[in-house]
């Protein structure tokens, strides 16, 4: 609690309205007096902060939204200088992705300068089953997750089991002949994994255990990056 009383109610009202709430239900979800719980969900209401649904029920409103999408991305923002950073530590490309049902995207990207290197545009779009960004975002998935992707992948259940033993993964030409890739998990604050970042380029410069190379840095990276 914040400690400004009337501010914590009200988010206290906004809480127990996620999945829709009644008066009766405000009273009993937030344990505040009757009277205080209908005048702030009023209030709220008023101001779009929560909207009735056809059965009179309190729901979030669409000044949440608003909110929301006018607030710039944290993650992406920490993610620049750092990405930057990584690829002038490790000297190759470093890419930020996120999962999108079975696929992955990348979301921010420092390509090198100069010289032969793995080129991943922002916007990017590629499978969930290649490469270390892709076993990175699977291996703390729970099981119906990850088993309907196994069959098509080019790694195995195994290999995500290694990935969660040791906090990273790598790959070499798994989605791209002649590329390899050092990747780890960025966690949000309850220690979920929402996104991985990584570096990629060519298997001569890499090596075949390229996580040998430049996993700690990458490492290092992913967890300044978590808990945002």
């Amino acid at each position: 609690m914040s400690g400004v009383g009337v501010l914590d109610k009200a988010v206290v009202i906004l809480a127990a309205c996620v999945d829709g709430a009644s008066l009766a239900e405000l009273v009993e979800r937030t344990k505040l007096p009757r009277a205080t719980a209908h005048r702030l969900a009023q209030a709220l209401e008023i101001h779009r902060m929560l909207v009735r649904d056809t059965q009179g029920r309190w729901r979030p409103g669409p000044r949440l939204g608003e909110l929301a999408n006018a607030a710039p991305d944290v993650l992406l923002t920490a993610a620049e200088p750092l990405l930057s950073a990584l690829r002038d530590a490790t000297g190759e490309s470093a890419q930020l992705y996120l999962r999108r049902a079975d696929e992955r995207i990348c979301v921010a990207a420092a390509e090198r300068a100069s010289g032969l290197r793995d080129t991943v545009p922002v916007g990017s779009v590629l499978p969930m089953t290649a490469g270390s960004a892709a076993q990175i975002l699977l291996a703390w998935e729970p099981p119906e997750a990850v088993m309907p992707l196994l069959p098509r992948a080019k790694f195995t259940g195994r290999t995500l089991a290694e990935v969660r033993r040791r906090g990273w993964a790598q790959s070499v030409a798994e989605r791209e002949a002649g590329v390899a890739s050092v990747s780890a998990p960025i966690r949000d604050r309850t220690g979920r994994v929402i996104a991985a970042i990584s570096i990629s380029g060519p298997i001569e410069r890499l090596g075949r255990r390229p996580g040998e190379r430049h996993a700690m840095a990458v490492v290092r990276a992913g967890q300044r990056l978590s808990g945002l």
